[in-house]
């Protein structure tokens, strides 16, 4: 049989497509999606699937470059393999049609709405809470409209804790569930890691959703930050 070929040597981005076509293994790079390392069980607990047959979806992952693998003795840790796969994640999560079904419940429709109300996206703060930031920001005037930091923003993120390193390059994220913009980049990781410890923004439990507490209410407050107005701009995606 004569292997076909084709004008241009373009990505054949087919085999990356093919790995992430089952919906075990898409679930396992949205439970990623947090940014933190999880064992092969929790992946497997996650998606519903016994240990061996969740490390074998692993392994196909890990073939294809999407999440890296990291053995401490018996232990193996499953991570993203880095914030460009976590940007097809997201991106691919614009573009999809329907979410992965979850069960007829009250706790999975709590979980759902906790998800859409505040989560990492990798390392940064996206669903309603981290498009409402942005916008937040960019209004005061502590980024501007092409996510870079004003000099006015540079005085209040060194105020917050955000390393200056991470001051440098921000950009903006379509949020897969609101079909709007967050922060990401260097900066928005920054932002969201500073929250985080600074206990403004806590985890709701092992998910990727978070919540603003009462000391990040009146810390953002204080900065003229409210993230309690209206919904931000939706940006029409043409899909």
């Amino acid at each position: 049989m004569v292997a076909r070929v084709f004008p241009e040597a373009v990505p054949d981005i087919s085999t990356v497509a093919s790995a992430l076509a089952d919906s075990s293994r898409a679930a396992m790079c949205a439970a990623l999606m947090d940014g933190r390392a999880w064992t092969v069980g929790e992946l497997g607990r996650y998606a519903g699937l016994a240990r061996s047959t969740a490390s074998e979806h692993v392994d196909v992952l890990v073939t294809h470059g999407l999440v890296h693998d990291i053995r401490q003795g018996r232990h193996r840790y499953i991570r993203l393999a880095g914030e460009d796969i976590a940007r097809v994640v997201e991106s691919l999560g614009v573009v999809a049609r329907s979410p992965l079904p979850t069960p007829h419940s009250l706790s999975a429709s709590r979980a759902n709405a906790n998800l859409r109300e505040g989560r990492t996206c990798y390392q940064h703060l996206a669903g309603k809470l981290g498009g409402r930031l942005a916008e937040q920001l960019e209004e005061h005037e502590f980024i501007d409209s092409h996510c870079q930091v004003t000099n006015q923003g540079h005085r209040l993120f060194i105020q917050w804790g955000v390393p200056p390193k991470m001051l440098d390059t921000g950009r903006s994220c379509m949020d897969s569930t609101e079909r709007r913009f967050h922060l990401a980049g260097p900066l928005g990781t920054g932002i969201c890691k500073t929250l985080l410890d600074k206990e403004w923004l806590s985890r709701r439990g092992r998910t990727r959703a978070v919540r603003l507490t009462p000391a990040g209410r009146a810390a953002l407050n204080d900065a003229g930050i409210s993230l309690n107005g209206p919904e931000p701009r939706k940006v029409d995606t043409g899909i």
